[in-house]
């Protein structure tokens, strides 16, 4: 019993040393929803045909929202018969735990079914569906605490494709983007749903785009991009401190910018491309560094690792970019990767080629040159490759269709 006891305590020792170990996934593309996930002691490289399959959670409705992953329950939302959302929880092995309607959600004829992310807070969630129903959830009891709709309460104009939005939640605030008259941001109250601020003289529409909170010398901005601009809004009133157009095909601005050392970097697909901004001291300005085309990211956003930003342009070349963040400089190119979905954990970038491909890398977050060490396809589900992966847990979670999959990753 003794030597069991020390087998015990030895083997959890060396997890905690080789640091075997991830927080909560709290909400959209990670703790700052910057696409880098902090699970560590992951694979460097994956067999042939790509890491183990652990489980697939199946009948989670229509969608393509992501996974998040609180203490021992997953959560993720679908769209079932009637048009109805449906927040689902899932034990750790995939198993069903429970699940709540919470209303009706986007019909799309392109991209029927959910799209926005659970965020997580305590004993509540918070989603925003494809029709900008806003709803508040008691995790524990499973109940509804308020709902709002966005559109209607500010005039907000529906986009092409419908709403596509994780919400943020800021101290006591919950913010949106209902791209309304004199409301292309709004601010609730995260407990009882009334309206707190809206940005006042700015009524731009939507883009797609999950907002981010930055703290910028002191000073909190929420940072995001509408149908026309990238934008710098006070985080306490509403204030749009700056904006800077740019103008896209439909006015998709899907992928959250990204800040780092005062520096904003932008993007967006079909050629666009993006640059830096500099914002002043006090953050209510700012001076445009460098843009340029060689990284166009459609709706599959980038990672920001140690000075360096990695892609899918999305266009004209579809290659797999990697620019210095401060300065634009092309450092490599590849062609092996198409357009598609991009995340970090652990050093390396995992990759999520679509609309059609379904095809999974991991690929080693370098400067110095493309290297790719795993690849494998995901064939099951169906033909639109569109959900951003989950790591937690030594798992990667990725969602296609009505299908939830598992994957081991962990050394």
């Amino acid at each position: 019993m003794n030597r069991m006891c020390t087998v015990c305590i030895t083997l959890a020792c060396l997890l905690v040393a080789n640091g075997a170990y991830s927080e909560d996934v709290l909400q959209f593309r990670g703790a700052n929803r910057d696409g880098k996930y902090t699970d560590t002691g992951l694979l460097k490289a994956w067999p042939e045909g790509g890491p183990a399959l652990a489980w697939t959670a199946m009948g989670i409705g229509a969608g393509y929202s992501t996974a998040t992953v609180v203490g021992d329950t997953i959560y993720v939302t679908g769209m079932v018969e009637e048009e109805e959302g449906i927040l689902y929880a899932l034990n750790l092995d995939g198993s069903h735990k429970w699940q709540l309607g919470y209303g009706k959600e986007s019909t799309n004829k392109q991209a029927p079914g959910t799209r926005g992310t659970l965020t997580v807070e305590g004993d509540y969630g918070y989603l925003i569906s494809g029709i900008g129903g806003i709803t508040c959830f008691n995790l524990k009891e499973q109940s509804i605490v308020w709902q709002v709709d966005m559109m209607e309460r500010f005039d907000g104009k529906m986009v092409i494709w419908q709403i596509s939005e994780s919400p943020l939640i800021v101290g006591d605030n919950l913010i949106c983007t209902p791209g309304g008259s004199d409301a292309s941001l709004a601010a609730l109250n995260k407990l009882t749903g009334e309206t707190v601020w809206t940005t006042k003289g700015f009524s731009d529409p939507s883009g797609y785009c999950s907002p981010n909170l930055i703290n910028h010398n002191g000073h909190p901005i929420i940072i995001t991009m509408t149908a026309l601009y990238v934008v710098g809004v006070n985080a306490d009133d509403g204030t749009v401190l700056w904006k800077r157009e740019q103008k896209t095909a439909y006015g998709i601005h899907a992928s959250t910018p990204a800040y780092a050392d005062g520096l904003v970097f932008f993007t967006a697909g079909d050629g666009t491309g993006g640059g830096v901004l500099q914002l002043s001291e006090d953050g209510a300005s700012i001076t445009e560094l460098w843009y340029n085309t060689d990284l166009d990211v459609y709706h599959g956003g980038f990672v920001l690792h140690e000075g360096y930003l990695y892609g899918s342009s999305s266009k004209t070349s579809k290659f797999f970019t990697c620019l210095e963040f401060k300065t634009g400089k092309l450092m490599w190119q590849a062609e092996e990767i198409t357009d598609g979905v991009t995340v970090f954990a652990d050093g390396m970038l995992y990759t999520y080629e679509g609309p059609k491909a379904g095809v999974v890398n991991l690929i080693k977050a370098s400067p110095d040159g493309f290297e790719r060490t795993g690849t494998f396809s995901l064939t099951d589900g169906i033909d639109k490759h569109w959900a951003h992966p989950t790591i937690a847990n030594g798992k990667m979670y990725i969602r296609n269709g009505e299908q939830l999959f598992a994957y081991a990753v962990p050394e």
